[in-house]
């Protein structure tokens, strides 16, 4: 991409529009995240078959070997059945032996609130997102154990009149059970409860759920005994009035990570939030709360430590006091940043598309296999170079070809067509700097044919046009020596161009120095979503660049000097369409050995003149080394910055800055209308 353009005719004025949020940190270049990583565990004779969601099992209280159970891992040693009526699920959940029980498609309980009684040893779980009950759910009596409900929707029992005790219908509950896992369900409208873990019920994890729209939205307790042993972690309660939870006489509440909003001049209004009462000992761990009234609050009785959370916009009371527990003592687990919790929770909360999707019913049936080809360049792979295992590819492929590659440097340029999707390149090292795919042509750069220069597109040492593209655990780059060829007449090196629709570069280096990573769309008219995770981005001049809706989350942007030694730079150059999302980086880093106060966040990019065009770049909860100037956006080729979208969102750092004219910030009413999620409009990027 030229640094300089034709300047506009005119330009109309823009309204500012926010963008996405946050997951986790990086720092000191160490990469860390919070994941949705369920640790397995299978028996001998169904681990090779089984899919990984078929034999999971809990983390937290519910791991916890106790009253004779061994954590929980439901019907894992059972036959797997998929239902679609109620009778079948109530024959299967009701069964004695072990079952994995999955749900394909929506499950309407006759009566109303039916709640249909589940034996111990199962695992009921949606197929991908569209396993759904409706109007009933589940009910776990005394000594029922060892149950997973996980990646369900159960939904909209409500009545239409809330505290109806003639319509007493939850959607889980528990009478004395234990070793229970909730995980990954979309809870909501239902006319009591969402989950009610009563009676003594314990070894209990709720994890990665979606509560919403309720009103007694989670108690715990309704017994005198302080017995029950939970762990809640990851869950958003948005727009439920109350017990959200409520935990009466737990001997060991532990709460991370939960993300609790009342959405302001709405229907419901939160009356409060975690609340430890009776005999309860709590443990509340860098959890967000949003608008909420009574954030958290206690009996005098109960006890509540509080560690690294975060209230915005809350009011009335906010309690703690008392001494609690380690949860160490009991069970590991890692915690994620309170200020990530919002997007990381919007993104990964409810059903996944991943799990409980190659089940079938009785006589079940293989989902297609991926295939892999190898790359190797001392001959010991099928194939020497990328191109060639690219090549290999099938036209229109069904399932996943996955390119594992050698560690090695492989010098040659690669393009993935349009007409190969589902392509996986997989480097195979300890490192992702040991599986290197390098090239140094540069926009100037003559072709071999005569035909012309490459122009900035052309220069892409990869170049990805097919859809649902992913690569991992390797270095992308273009190493155009720019101090020896300064008789060239553009010296834009792309690295990596993207031309296509959901992208996922998952753990890799993009480095180069102008121009390096090139986001771009098949065409101005189609979408084209990229997620960069847990990765490096390395340049100097407009770096990060194009009219792709792109996230880079959880990553560092390392800032470069020039070639001969000066410090000056711009790290994106967005050239989003009107009414599209352009650039969002999230929860990352944005450091370099450059001088102090040289380099921008970005610049608007109307390529080829383009006034239609609605640049956006917004930097976010990340941390901003002392390169970023102080005014961090710029002019590009006569369009002004302030007509387009660039904002920033608590970004911490010496570079980040107060708001002012020339630093916008977004209101936290903004920031919290546009997600990570919103962003990437329903696509959820998961690795295979």
């Amino acid at each position: 991409m030229s640094e300089h353009r034709d300047r506009a005719r005119h330009r109309r004025p823009h309204k500012l529009l926010a963008v996405g949020l946050p997951l986790a940190l990086t720092t000191a270049g160490v990469l860390v995240y919070g994941t949705d990583f369920v640790p397995q565990r299978a028996s001998a004779a169904s681990a090779a078959a089984a899919p990984a969601w078929a034999t999971a099992t809990a983390d937290g209280f519910a791991s916890v070997s106790a009253l004779g159970q061994n954590g929980t891992y439901g019907g894992r040693d059972g036959r797997t059945v998929t239902v679609r009526t109620q009778a079948d699920l109530e024959k299967y959940a009701t069964a004695p032996e072990p079952y994995v029980i999955v749900v394909a498609g929506t499950i309407t309980m006759n009566p109303v609130g039916k709640e249909i009684k589940v034996a111990s040893d199962k695992t009921i779980v949606g197929s991908g997102t569209s396993g759904h009950i409706v109007g009933g759910g589940f009910f776990l009596g005394q000594g029922v154990h060892n149950v997973i409900i996980r990646n369900l929707t159960i939904r909209d029992a409500h009545q239409g009149v809330w505290n109806d005790k003639e319509h007493d219908f939850d959607a889980v509950q528990m009478d004395g059970a234990h070793h229970v896992w909730i995980d990954h369900n979309d809870l909501r409208n239902m006319a009591d409860g969402l989950i009610d873990v009563r009676k003594d019920s314990t070894y209990v994890t709720v994890s990665w759920n979606k509560l919403s729209q309720n009103n007694k939205t989670f108690g715990i307790g309704w017994t005198g005994n302080v017995t029950t042993d939970i762990t809640i972690h990851h869950n958003w309660f948005r727009e439920t009035e109350q017990r959200n939870p409520s935990t009466d006489n737990a001997a060991h509440a532990h709460l991370y990570n939960n993300f609790l909003e009342d959405v302001a001049n709405t229907g419901i209004t939160s009356s409060y939030g975690n609340y430890s009462r009776g005999g309860t000992r709590m443990v509340l761990e860098n959890s967000y709360f949003q608008g909420m009234r009574n954030p958290v609050i206690k009996d005098a009785t109960a006890t509540v430590v509080q560690r690294g959370n975060v209230f915005s916009g809350t009011s009335g009371r906010n309690e703690s006091g008392g001494t609690a527990f380690d949860p160490r003592t009991y069970y590991a687990y890692t915690l994620d940043r309170a200020a990530d919790v919002p997007s990381l929770l919007k993104s990964g909360t409810g059903p996944r598309t991943a799990i409980g999707t190659t089940a079938s019913a009785e006589a079940p049936t293989k989902a297609a296999a991926a295939t892999t080809l190898t790359v190797a360049k001392d001959g010991t792979g099928q194939y020497r170079t990328v191109q060639a295992a690219v090549n290999a590819v099938a036209a229109n492929n069904a399932s996943r070809v996955v390119i594992s590659i050698k560690p090695g440097t492989y010098r040659e340029t690669v393009r993935v067509p349009s007409s190969k999707p589902r392509v996986t390149f997989q480097g195979t090292g300890g490192s992702r700097k040991d599986t290197v795919i390098v090239f140094d042509n540069a926009a100037g750069t003559k072709k071999p044919d005569g035909s012309g220069t490459y122009g900035t597109s052309g220069s892409a040492t990869v170049a990805v046009e097919a859809d649902d593209f992913q690569a991992r655990n390797l270095t992308i780059s273009n190493d155009f020596d720019e101090g020896a060829n300064q008789s060239l007449p553009g010296h834009q090196a792309v690295a990596l161009r993207t031309a296509a629709d959901k992208i996922l570069l998952d753990g890799v280096i993009v480095e180069g120095d102008q121009d390096t990573l090139l986001l771009d769309t098949a065409a101005k008219d189609r979408l084209g979503r990229v997620y960069v995770t847990n990765s490096y981005v390395v340049g100097n001049v407009d770096f990060i660049f194009g009219r792709a809706t792109a996230v880079i989350d959880r990553s560092v942007i390392t800032l470069k000097k020039r070639w001969d030694g000066t410090s000056a730079g711009y790290v994106t150059a967005p050239s989003t369409a009107a009414n599209r999302k352009g650039i969002l980086i999230a929860n990352s880093t944005v450091n370099g050995d450059v001088s102090a106060r040289t380099f921008h966040l970005g610049r608007p990019w109307h390529a080829g003149g383009d006034a239609s065009l609605d640049p956006q770049t917004t930097v976010r909860n990340t941390t901003l080394g002392a390169a970023v100037r102080t005014t961090p956006w710029t002019d590009m080729s006569g369009f002004s910055w302030k007509d387009d979208r660039f904002a920033e969102y608590r970004n911490t750092g010496p570079g980040s800055g107060p708001a002012g004219a020339d630093r916008p910030h977004l209101t936290d009413a903004q920031a919290a209308d546009q997600e990570i999620a919103d962003w990437l409009a329903g696509w959820t990027p998961t690795a295979s």
